[in-house]
């Protein structure tokens, strides 16, 4: 699985560098994609014309162990020399509010709109977890009710520790050109099973737009249906 995302990824970013100049490329936290930014590392020429941004973080200091940007730093950016001027990470330490609002207004500067309103990302990396969140969109969130045009938004109820975070909102994930779903793990299955289904905000992986959706698993977390 790893290495499969790690050369789609590669494949994707290098031929839209190559195409533009210039690739905007947003990345998740977590276990499951781990493997996949060691893997990327190897591919730095790939990531030469490659602006990295966050789909979440957690309202932690950057150097705190939870913090999206310590693993990202330690599995791909420092391994792969991305200058610190292309790295775009959230401010978690400034709380959801404020941290949300400062990325918000980044990622508008930074890169192109559609419409005049939301950025589009070139591509947008992502997990899921076993209820089927993705980025820092829970199942039932309030979050999932944002407004059309909402950019970035601040989390302070989150089921799983720590409560505050920040995440790109629902339309964000779907305005992207390409979004990559990754997942790995039998406590996966159903949660893949439940994407796959009728879109539902009990299910918010189940939202995004499945014509721009990509999706990697290992044999555990496969749909049930195409399980060896």
């Amino acid at each position: 699985m790893a290495e499969r995302a790690a050369a789609e990824i590669a494949r994707q970013v290098g031929r839209i560098s190559e195409e533009r100049g210039i690739a905007h490329l947003a990345l998740s936290g977590g276990t499951t994609p781990r493997r996949t930014y060691e893997l990327l590392a190897g591919s730095s020429a790939e990531l030469q014309g490659v602006e990295i941004w966050f789909a979440d973080e957690r309202c932690v200091a950057p150097e705190d162990e939870q913090s999206n940007y310590r693993l990202l730093a330690e599995s791909l950016l420092v391994p792969a020399g991305v200058a610190p001027e292309r790295v775009h990470r959230m401010e978690g330490e400034l709380g959801p509010d404020e941290g949300a609002r400062r990325y918000a207004e980044a990622l508008c500067d930074g890169v192109s709109r559609r419409d005049g309103q939301l950025p589009v990302l070139d591509l947008i990396v992502l997990g899921i977890g076993p209820d089927g969140h993705v980025a820092s969109l829970f199942p039932g969130s309030p979050a999932l009710d944002a407004a059309d045009d909402a950019v970035c938004l601040g989390v302070r109820d989150s089921p799983k520790p720590p409560p505050e975070r920040i995440t790109l909102s629902l339309a964000v994930l779907r305005a992207a050109q390409r979004c990559l779903l990754l997942a790995t793990g039998s406590s996966k299955a159903d949660a893949i099973d439940a994407m796959l289904g009728e879109p539902t905000r009990h299910v918010p992986a189940s939202l995004l737009r499945r014509e721009r959706l990509s999706v990697i698993v290992d044999d555990a977390a496969a749909p049930r249906g195409s399980r060896p």
